[in-house]
């Protein structure tokens, strides 16, 4: 049978990779209202869960899945372990590696967003929470300032001091640097999640700024990990 890929994407990981391997159909969550699409077949929505997603591995004649969504998509890659568990298709995560603080960065590792929500009041007046708009909720019920940046508007709940930036990175040092300043940040709270979206760590750690960092969800066992486009196109 002719290999044919299917792509939990979303991220420019996944995006590269579909690059990589014409006749691979790319999946996205439609949670973005104008994603930046990647080329080849795209389908756009959710599987109906674990169910849903067997019915299609199925129906497609997948041979191979790479999960190459965001590294807090910790549901969809747990449905996807289910999935290809129950029709016996391979299926390998691509991860690009989370960050590693340096010298000079004024870190505090937390293992959720709820943790995350409970440090914010000790640390910090003025917030920028870079942690995406679905996760707004989690922080609605704090006092501080905040500062929101995301690709939509974000829907309610939402913290009751806030302004709402709209923009799409990749994003400079100088820009964030600039941000910080402007709004007077005291406090950034953010998610491990690694790749090209680092320069408001390298802001934060010029202005001397702390950071909330939030870990990653663990990943399901026994499933191999890459690093990169290349090694998960290799696979298979």
């Amino acid at each position: 049978m002719p290999r044919r890929v299917l792509i939990l994407g979303g991220t420019s990981d996944a995006r590269a990779l579909a690059g990589l391997l014409p006749g691979a159909v790319s999946s996205l969550a439609g949670r973005v209202r104008a994603p930046v699409l990647p080329p080849g077949e795209v389908r756009v929505g959710g599987f109906g869960g674990i169910d849903g997603l067997v019915d299609y591995l199925r129906a497609e004649r997948i041979t191979h899945v790479v999960d190459a969504t965001h590294p807090f998509a910790a549901r969809m890659t747990a449905h996807a372990a289910e999935a290809c568990a129950a029709t016996g298709v391979p299926l390998v995560i691509l991860r690009r590696p989370g960050w590693s603080s340096v010298p000079g960065d004024r870190w505090i590792r937390v293992p959720s967003l709820p943790a995350a929500a409970d440090l914010v009041p000790r640390l910090g007046s003025r917030v920028f929470l870079t942690t995406g708009r679905q996760d707004l909720a989690t922080f609605a019920g704090l006092d501080p300032w905040f500062l929101v940046r995301s690709v939509d508007p974000p829907d309610p709940p939402v913290p009751h001091r806030m302004l709402s930036l709209l923009d799409r990175g990749p994003f400079t040092v100088e820009g964030e640097r600039a941000l910080l300043r402007e709004h007077a940040i005291d406090l950034l709270v953010t998610k491990d999640s690694g790749g090209p979206t680092g320069a408001k760590l390298t802001a934060a750690r010029e202005l001397g700024v702390p950071v909330i960092m939030v870990d990653r969800p663990p990943l399901p066992p026994g499933v191999p990990v890459v690093r990169t486009p290349e090694e998960a196109a290799a696979l298979g």
